[in-house]
């Protein structure tokens, strides 16, 4: 949830740390803070923004130190204030540590401390943990790493921390056990991070700890990596980073969201490149390829997820079901595991996450293992934790996704989902082969219809600014698109801070129609394809309570738009499609309506990228 970044070698350590927090700042921005030394310790934090943690640093003095850590907080324990900020020192001033994730046994930890003769400035876990090293550091006279590892095996929770003794200012000790962290090794020099943005201008090299696994850093020396639990030594792994700088600039876009909205035509194409050959009447999905009789055997498909990876989890069903004809269920990965969930080795368990580091789904990852299921991956971010504890798997190739509000991870998604579907529909023979050559000719067209799409930003814009101060919305769609009124409620709710909430449109007369008057927008899918007939009648029972209606409908259609208010048009497609492209006018909708109301688009309110703590 929150970002880390910490450097050490022969640069001034400062405008790398700024910058690379400001670039971490999607994983939490409710405080910040930046700890150097050079000779003596300059610690400074705030409430608020990186940016005005900057201001804080006033003169260029203050602004020297080869070695230091920065931190960008998305609180968990204590409210976010300067006090609470980190990075936080240890009692005697000497360690200093930042850290992301949670200390679930930390008030017991702090409560024998403070019979220590400990004291406390913050309402933090953090806090405690810094002290309860240094305890450890003063009873057994070790070194910090040593430190470290002891104090590591007495805390129950998750964490990525960096810690320096600035009585040893040429070394830095880091670990992680569930939240991310990565080491940039350039010449002479060491970069940490949660991700990789924050040094990919330094280096193209970077190692990334594993669960359990500690490192110590130390200028001219290799990394020396060992495991947590039983201090053997690991081989460090040293991967070339397949990222560029241009792919986390805003590239002349106002917002990271909507640039990320627009380059949905192309990573889409990224997601289908060498995979989907229309050509060839082929799909290439090495992941499916190595355990296809795994597939072809399953009994049942699990999909687990979060927010938007849920939505489009529910989108995989109906494609998996509709054309692969296997049984599919869509659970959330925060209440997978704590239901006791009936788990069978002939199960296929798919993981959707888009950093690949969701707490909750790692965690439901790990009890399907242990049942034996076997774990399908489908992520973005290459290397993370979620591809590596899988059994195989399929990247999106989505590219960095800065924005907090997900849009290209939810299409690139359902874009793998598609192909998985298809593909194993043909293996098993559930379509016909003119049937498949059908979806595989109209699923390389997608990116072409999504571009098309985009031409009605304009119009957007204008039914934006006239829904800016709605105090509630309605979301409806049946079938394939009942979980894009899920995905397009969810956006407006997360950017904007309307109240919204997405139906079958069925459901409608079950409750929601209650809330339907003259004030109340309802954003209707009404695409030609699938049950017409019946989402024409339920406009009209809007319309007859005075509701005003938005409808997302194919290009060309008449009878919805004699009905609605406003009417969105999209190209047409097989109705198995549609969500690739109703979805896109949702997000710029929602989007425009946050910019007119004022809101933080990229960084909404309360909200963290990353959920890395459960």
């Amino acid at each position: 949830m929150c970002g880390i970044v910490g450097y050490i070698g022969h640069r001034d350590a400062f405008p790398i740390i700024i910058n690379g927090l400001k670039r971490l700042e999607y994983r939490g921005y409710d405080s910040a803070g930046l700890a150097l030394y050079n000779d003596k310790l300059i610690l400074k934090k705030s409430k608020g923004k990186v940016k005005d943690l900057e201001q804080l640093f006033d003169n260029q003095a203050q602004k020297k130190g080869l070695i230091g850590l920065g931190h960008t907080r998305w609180a968990t324990h204590g409210e976010p204030n300067d006090i609470n900020a980190h990075p936080h020192v240890s009692n005697s001033g000497n360690l200093v540590i930042v850290h992301n994730g949670i200390i679930e046994n930390y008030d017991s930890i702090k409560q024998t401390l403070l019979q220590r003769g400990y004291r406390f400035k913050s309402d933090t876990d953090t806090e405690v943990l810094i002290n309860l090293i240094e305890d450890v550091m003063n009873n057994e006279q070790i070194g910090l790493g040593k430190a470290v590892q002891i104090a590591l095996n007495q805390v129950v929770g998750a964490y990525a921390i960096v810690v320096f003794d600035r009585k040893n200012p040429e070394q830095i000790v880091m670990a992680r056990l569930g939240s991310p962290l990565a080491i940039g090794i350039g010449k002479d020099e060491y970069f940490i991070a949660s991700d990789a943005t924050p040094f990919i201008e330094f280096t193209k090299n970077a190692l990334y700890l594993e669960d359990e696994q500690m490192a110590i850093i130390q200028k001219g020396k290799d990394p020396q990596i060992r495991n947590i639990k039983d201090d053997k030594l690991v081989v460090p792994y040293i991967q070339e980073l397949q990222l560029s700088l241009d792919q986390i600039e805003k590239g002349g876009y106002e917002h990271f969201m909507l640039k990320e909205i627009y380059e949905q035509p192309g990573v889409i194409r990224d997601t289908m490149r060498g995979r989907v050959l229309a050509d060839q009447n082929l799909i290439k999905l090495s992941g499916i390829d190595n355990h296809l009789s795994k597939f072809l055997n399953a009994k049942r498909i699990i999909m687990i997820g979060a927010g938007t990876s849920w939505h489009a989890g529910l989108v995989g069903e109906y494609l998996f079901e509709e054309l692969a004809r296997v049984p599919v269920e869509v659970e959330y990965s925060s209440e997978f595991r704590y239901r006791n969930p009936i788990i069978n080795e002939n199960d296929i368990v798919i993981p959707v996450s888009q950093s690949g580091e969701t707490a909750d789904t790692l965690a439901a990852i790990k009890l399907a293992k242990q049942k034996n299921a076997f774990i399908y991956a489908i992520c973005n971010v290459v290397g993370s934790s979620i591809p590596r504890e899988s059994h195989s798997g399929t990247y999106t190739h989505a590219g960095p996704e800065i924005g907090v509000a997900s849009t290209k991870a939810f299409t690139t998604q359902v874009m793998v989902m598609a192909m998985m579907a298809l593909k194993l529909a043909k293996e098993k023979g559930t379509v016909s082969i003119s049937e498949y050559n059908m979806y595989l000719s109209e699923l390389e067209n997608i990116p072409n219809k999504i571009e098309k799409t985009l031409e009605s930003d304009l119009y957007i814009q204008q039914i934006a600014h006239h829904y800016k101060d709605a105090a509630n919305a309605l979301y409806l769609g049946r079938g394939f698109n009942f979980p894009v009124a899920l995905e397009g409620a969810l956006k407006l709710k997360e950017i904007s801070y309307i109240h919204a909430e997405g139906y079958p449109a069925a459901e409608m007369k079950h409750g929601p129609i209650a809330l339907i008057d003259e004030n109340m927008p309802v954003v209707v899918i009404a695409t030609k394809k699938g049950q017409y007939e019946k989402i024409i009648s339920n406009i009209q029972e809007i319309k007859s309570r005075k509701g005003k209606i938005i409808a997302i409908v194919t290009e060309g259609d008449q009878q919805v738009k004699a009905l609605a208010d406003h009417v969105i048009e999209i190209p047409e497609t097989l109705e198995a499609f549609t969500p690739f492209l109703a979805t896109v006018p949702l997000q710029l909708l929602s989007y425009y309506i946050a910019v007119y109301r004022g809101c933080n688009v990229d960084q909404p309110r309360n909200l963290a990228k990353s959920v890395t703590v459960e």
